[in-house]
């Protein structure tokens, strides 16, 4: 399988150069970057579009590298090892083609982003050595990883330790001088000797690859990544203000270990023996404390066994160090973090690399941290190192590949250490219960300061020292006869520590450390010490912290964690002096800050060497320990007690593992496109497994986020949506890659489905974040919105304003609802959608259509939907003027014509609904037959005691009546079928589809009214749909077009909507069969299906009109009203400006929901029903069919929703209904009682069909509520009157029966 990647890999990376030689001309052949005899290219607009190329498979080859590097720490095998070095080689190949292509391009009149961009493309490390010594280099880097990390050490007695925890504990808490030595001594002849040979030829290679990247040797090639010529003399003047303190620790811990092993091992004015430090490499002095400790008799600030009382566990450990990053306002480990880290050593006996390590995975969305954590504060340390990596990681991912890394090496070290000084302080570990006791007085403070000298002093010079070795070995300094000679007398001077026996030049102890034979520069731990403390003093000045900085803690800090924030985010893209100096004010590195943080130990130091009369520094440089050292000694290991190891600092690399976008096995360039169709099932049949998986997650982010509005949920949502959209992204180059000539309709259809991929199509990543970004604001703002009459009376759309639209008959009143609503979500929305019109037209462009509109109607495959939805709508539209007229009589009947005007358009917050998209509402009014049985089963509703559960179940009865699926048992479990009192929820119905073929879900605040009950049954019609073609793959999972999804739960209704099966479920007592009930019937059925259909076409003219630039965003509510106007014939209350933004305050504006589904569903919905109605044997009138408990209509519609997309819509259709087209006749046909009683209603009363005084507009309505007229519509007034009717018209039916 893995070489199968690898394969597709070098596919990817074919495919790129084809690509980007086609924006830039040839590719130079050279693998020098310096071009000669050649037009360098000065135009920018081409250098964007090759980096967004190389940034979209550098994502993919750099995840491929790092999975194999990934996998070999994992899983340490001869096998993974190989692989690692395939995978290397093919980033290698791709990261030089980039190089000469980049260097194509003049960049010195270019911005600075994209000028920096290019430069790293130039600069590529050992990818440009030529492929045969590149493949030479990752042999032997792999041959010096795989002996370190495979090595252990046996005793005589055939026991065998490895290096972590078994040689770190013995070197860290015995205190047997032999023990210690045969421990250090066998670590080195272990891994030593053998890579010596190996570790020339390396340093060999990588001068040639430093030569290649311009550079005299790799020494200064790795100092160029500081961007500071004079790098390696400002460290030195670091390191010069920090010798002093390490000096006097060093006396100080020379002494204690006289006190110890006396004379024959320490020498009082000499270097000490690196195995007594308690360290493998003596960069970390921390477990002496408890023979250094200053005052031995105050309380330790080790929390080590209290963490082993409280029972922590490592996932324990991490969860606590998320929980400090959370208090700064940082971002919380994304899921995949807990699935993919590896947070324990396995104990499946494979060789694990334990060393601790954080991983970016590239993907934007998979982030983890491998370590084998033990349970001490040590740990607890390491563990904030790592996820300060991790932090980094996730603040950066948006930006180019080339920029996901620190601002210098430096500062991707710092961020988890420099919340680690926070963590460690006394006062902290105490409020989070992992320390009994604090003292706070000078001795104690001492003892604090000692314990984090003996880690972060005593490690400054080692992390200078290792890189100062190297870059004498690689500039030639240093040859290979004296590698080992050398690196000791770095040892000498910098650390003043000496081996406990004599060296040899074959020994090779340098390769002793992870980080020489791994090929990771040690600079940046230097560097990280002066930034941490650096950043310390910054973060504690903001959090408002007084006192000394050793005190500080700056936990539950929101302004440093912005700032800290704010550094994360800039990655690389700056230099990195500018993102400090944005930070700190300063543009260069400063030691001051640590020295404040440890002068009151300095002074304690100075005072105690002076006491003891301490030679500072060695000056015996030439004394040897007395060889004492056994083999024999180790027998009796055995007895001795090692507690929990500690871990020496450690580095991150970024590796990842996420779940690649699959690749057919011989993916092609364009230039030879795959014609062999199976590889494109097996690409189809791969993608379509991962589709599940990214999707469900993407589709659980946005459930989470509408069930539970929170900013947290908001984010994951819009990290999901970024990760389904690199999916597609890949998923559509790869399906690009076929030849689709000769394939079968099948298959052409699901790739052709992969190249048209929405707003996942947009190249920059940054406009993908923007959009995501805009939505969630304006869908927050929709579902959070409330009007109030003050702060402790304020109403929410639903059910409140709902309701006061619904049932409230005061002008006044509705037009406080009306307008307050568009007030509180309407206006605020407009700069917002101005950016989402702009870049919803970005990605129509990216899916080959001019505009957003455009792509949307493209989804039809019709070759003209305006014109034939409009050739539908004109023959509905005179039944449509039919019905205004008829309705704005009955309104005149109630306010008069101040308010109405006969021949003119109707004030739109009139109608009964928010929007007047349905009039349902108003048919107490409208009833043509009023002392005819009333058909609102409202009141049924209640009386009977049904609540959301018994609607959902009545509605779920109805489609197994026909044959079709049940709800599942998840559908139960998991839909929100009522609006929570705990939170804001997003309450707009809609049905979800889980896509792992079992959780279905709907989300509903239900009101118990007859409209949600015909809502409850639209929405099981979208899950009827998800159950049928569940099956099939996922791209065909939806609608034969978007409206037939709308269509399915609607047709039911007809069914469920009519007198007589509303009577036979027991919702109707009484109902009259004639003609003058079937009208009533009609009229109900009318104002909320005929009503509709002009704004379902309106909604959609408007936005087409802002996407193809013919409405200017000038005219955004002008134009709304204008089509209201024209297709409604209604107007606003009061007149509007372009101030207020009324169109979003409908749900599917702000939530990028096209609507002329909704349209073309209700012309469907009819058709359907004709066609079920015949198939169940119903005769008469079509208003009158109910195919309730009818299996050959069930079995009609269940083989067509079983089909889903997977054929061209007229198929479907003509699965259902024997017609290819679509045809209003079924719907005037049901209508026509209705449409002739309305004509000649009209014309007895002499009604104005259309709205010809188009310019009139109501009276200005009263304040409301007025002093005198408190606010009526409150639940219980509005039941009272709703009562007070009912008794009524009781009364009138006794007087006149």
């Amino acid at each position: 399988m893995y070489r199968l990647q690898l394969v597709l890999m070098i596919c990817i990376h074919i495919a790129f150069i084809f690509c980007v030689s086609k924006c830039q001309g040839t590719i130079a052949s050279d693998s020098n970057p310096k071009l000669a005899n050649q037009q360098l290219n000065k135009n920018e607009t081409e250098a964007i579009e090759f980096l967004n190329q190389f940034n979209k498979r550098a994502e993919i080859i750099y995840h491929q590298e790092s999975l194999a590097e990934w996998n070999f720490y994992i899983n340490i095998t001869q096998h993974n090892k190989n692989l690692l070095t395939e995978a290397k080689v093919i980033k290698s190949d791709f990261t030089k083609e980039a190089r000469n292509n980049a260097s194509q391009f003049d960049w010195s009149r270019f911005s600075p982003y994209v000028s920096r961009q290019l430069d790293k493309v130039l600069h590529i490390g050992d990818a440009a050595l030529t492929d045969d010594k590149f493949k030479e280099f990752t042999e032997i880097l792999g041959t010096m990883q795989y002996t370190f990390t495979t090595a252990d050490v046996c005793k005589p007695d055939g026991e065998c330790l490895n290096l972590e925890p078994d040689l770190y504990n013995i070197l860290a808490y015995s205190r047997n001088y032999d023990d210690v030595v045969w421990a250090w001594k066998a670590w080195r002849d272990a891994v030593g000797p053998g890579n010596l040979d190996n570790y020339a030829q390396y340093v060999e290679l990588k001068n040639k690859a430093a030569f290649a990247n311009d550079q005299p040797d790799w020494g200064a090639f790795l100092r160029s990544a500081y961007e500071q010529g004079d790098f390696e003399q400002k460290v030195d003047l670091l390191y010069e203000q920090l010798q002093p303190l390490y000096q006097h620790l060093h006396a100080y811990v020379r002494r204690k270990l006289y006190n110890v092993y006396g004379s024959d091992y320490v020498n009082l004015r000499g270097p000490i023996p690196v195995p007594i430090t308690g360290n493998m490499w003596a960069q970390d002095w921390a477990v002496l404390l408890d023979i250094c400790l200053p005052y031995p008799d105050k309380p330790t600030v080790d929390s080590s066994e209290v963490l082993k009382r409280k029972n922590f566990t490592a996932l324990k450990l991490f969860q606590a160090a998320e929980e400090f990053f959370l208090s700064l306002g940082l971002l919380p480990m994304p899921q995949e973090f807990w699935n993919i880290s590896i947070i324990e050593k396995p104990n499946d006996n494979r060789i694990f690399q334990c060393h601790a390590k954080a991983q970016d995975f590239y993907n934007r969305r998979d982030f983890g941290i491998k370590m084998c954590t033990e349970i001490n504060q040590a740990y607890f340390n390491i563990i904030h190192h790592e996820m300060g990596h991790t932090q980094y990681h996730l603040h950066y991912k948006h930006l180019p590949v080339l920029f996901r890394e620190g601002a210098n090496p430096g500062f991707h070290e710092a961020v988890g250490d420099v919340i680690a000084l926070s963590v460690n302080t006394p006062q902290h570990l105490q409020s989070v219960g992992l320390l009994d006791e604090v003292v706070d007085d000078p001795e104690s403070d001492l003892n604090f300061l000692m314990n984090m000298a003996l880690d972060k002093i005593v490690f400054l010079p080692f992390g200078l020292l290792v890189d100062k070795w190297r870059w004498a070995v690689f500039d030639g300094r240093i040859p290979k006869s004296s590698y080992n000679e050398e690196w000791w007398n770095l040892r000498l001077k910098y650390q003043g520590v000496i081996p406990p026996i004599s060296r040899a030049p074959e020994d090779f102890d340098p390769a002793s450390k992870l980080h020489v034979v791994f090929d990771v520069p040690y600079l940046a731990y230097f560097v990280s010490k002066i930034l941490e403390f650096q950043l310390h003093d910054v973060l504690c000045n903001a959090s408002g912290h007084t006192g000394p900085l050793y005190k500080c803690d700056i936990y539950g800090s929101k302004e440093a964690g912005r700032i800290l924030a704010q550094m994360l985010r800039e990655g690389s893209s700056k230099p990195w002096p500018d993102v400090l100096e944005s930070v700190t004010g300063q543009r260069t590195m400063d030691a001051r800050p640590l020295v404040r943080y440890f002068e009151p130990l300095m002074e304690y130091l100075i005072e105690e060497n002076e006491k003891n009369g301490e030679v500072l520094g060695w000056p015996d440089t030439d004394w040897m320990p007395r060889e004492s050292f056994n083999l024999d000694c180790c027998q009796n290991m055995a007895q001795v007690t090692f507690p929990l190891a500690i871990l020496v600092i450690s580095l991150s690399l970024v590796l990842c593992v996420p779940r690649e976008v699959p690749r057919s096995k011989n993916v092609r360039s364009p230039m030879i496109r795959n014609n062999n169709e199976d590889d494109a099932k097996a690409f189809l049949d791969s993608y379509n497994t991962m589709a599940m998986d990214v999707y469900y997650k993407d589709v659980l982010a946005s459930w989470n986020y509408q069930t539970d509005i929170t900013e947290e949920n908001q984010q994951k949502m819009i990290e999901q949506s970024l990760i389904s959209a690199a999916f597609q992204q890949e998923a559509r180059a790869n399906a690009s890659e076929f030849d689709r000539d000769g394939f079968t309709e099948d298959t052409v259809r699901q790739l052709e489905d992969l190249l048209y991929i929405g707003d996942s199509a947009l190249e920059d990543p940054q406009d993908l974040q923007d959009l995501n970004d805009v939505l969630a604001s304006m869908e927050t703002r929709y579902s959070t919105g409330e009007v109030c009459l003050d702060d402790d009376d304020c109403y929410s759309l639903e059910p409140g304003l709902t309701r006061i639209l619904a049932e409230s008959r005061n002008y006044a009143e509705l037009y406080w609802a009306w307008d307050g609503w568009r007030d509180a979500v309407g206006g605020p929305a407009r700069e917002d959608y101005k950016e989402y019109v702009r870049l919803k037209n970005l990605a129509a462009v990216a899916n080959d259509q001019p505009d957003q509109g455009a792509y949307w109607r493209s989804w039809y495959e019709v070759e003209d939907l305006e014109a034939e939805v409009l050739k539908l709508y004109n023959q509905l539209k005179p039944f449509y003027q039919q019905l205004h007229a008829y309705v704005r009589r009955k309104l005149y009947n109630v306010y008069g014509s101040k308010y109405i005007n006969l021949e003119g358009p109707i004030p739109a917050h009139l109608l009964g609904n928010m929007w007047a998209q349905s009039w349902l509402n108003l048919l107490d009014i409208c009833e043509p037959f009023p002392e005819k049985p009333d058909i609102d089963i409202t009141p049924a509703l209640r009386e009977k005691g049904y609540d959301a559960l018994k609607m959902f179940q009545t509605s779920d009865e109805f489609f197994a009546s026909l044959g079709l699926k049940e709800m599942p048992q998840e559908f139960w479990d998991h839909s929100m079928i009522e609006k929570p009192t705990d939170r804001e929820v997003v309450c707009h119905a809609s049905a979800w589809d889980f896509y792992n073929q079992k959780d279905f879900r709907v989300k509903q605040c239900t009101d118990i009214t007859q409209d949600d009950f015909i809502t409850v049954h639209h929405e099981m019609g979208h899950i009827e749909y998800y159950l049928q073609y569940k099956n099939l793959p996922v791209v065909y999972r939806g609608g034969a077009n978007p409206g037939f999804h709308e269509a399915v739960g609607d047709v039911l209704a007809l069914s469920v909507s009519t007198p007589q099966h509303l009577h036979d479920i027991g919702l109707l007592d009484e109902i009259a069969d004639d003609p003058d009930a079937d009208i009533n019937y009609l009229m109900s059925i009318a104002l909320d299906k005929i009503a509709f259909l002009p704004f379902a076409i309106l909604m959609d003219q408007w936005r087409w009109g802002l996407f193809d630039g013919s409405t200017q965003d000038a005219q955004f509510n002008q134009e709304w009203w204008q089509l209201r106007l024209d297709f409604q014939g209604l107007v606003p209350p009061t007149a509007r400006s372009e101030s207020d933004f009324d169109p979003a305050a409908k749900y599917h504006i702000p939530s990028d929901t096209p609507y002329i589904r909704y349209f073309i569903s209700h012309i469907l919905q009819f058709q359907f029903h004709e066609a079920m109605c015949n198939a169940s044997g119903h005769t008469g009138p079509l208003l009158k069919c109910d195919i309730y408990k009818s299996h050959e209509a069930g079995k009609l519609l269940g083989d067509m929703l079983s089909l889903g997309s997977s054929v061209p819509w007229p198929d479907a259709m003509e699965k259902i209904t024997g017609q290819r087209e679509m045809s209003a006749e079924p719907l005037v046909k049901y209508f026509q009682p209705l449409m002739d009683w309305l004509e000649k209603e009209n014309a007895d009363m002499g009604e104005t069909i259309g709205w010809p005084d188009s310019d009139w507009m109501p009276d200005t309505p009263p304040d409301w509520p007025t002093p005198t007229e408190p606010p009526a519509t409150t639940a219980g007034a509005s039941s009272m009157a709703a009562s007070l009717a009912i008794i009524i018209v009781c009364i009138f039916l006794f007087m006149f029966r």
